[in-house]
């Protein structure tokens, strides 16, 4: 699996979405499932899936799809 497909497979998993709602729109709070909660869900399956420790003001600026991807750049990870 590449870093893609992690990437898409943990906001799928944990908000339960299709592949087809995985784009420029999805924001936090946009849908029910990513709300407070469902934001640490989120970034406990990211930070397991590409063995890393996110900082607590890049889990606070994740705030979108698009944003969480910008993010994981600066930790090397290559979308």
């Amino acid at each position: 699996m590449n870093n893609q497909e992690k990437y898409n497979q943990a906001f799928m998993e944990n908000f339960s979405i299709e592949a087809s709602k995985l784009n420029a729109e999805l924001e936090y709070n946009t849908i029910p499932e990513w709300d407070s909660v469902g934001h640490m869900s989120l970034i406990a399956s990211l930070e397991e899936a590409f063995e890393i420790m996110l900082e607590t003001d890049d889990v606070i600026d994740f705030s979108s799809y698009n944003k969480g991807k910008e993010i994981l750049k600066k930790y090397k990870i290559e979308m």
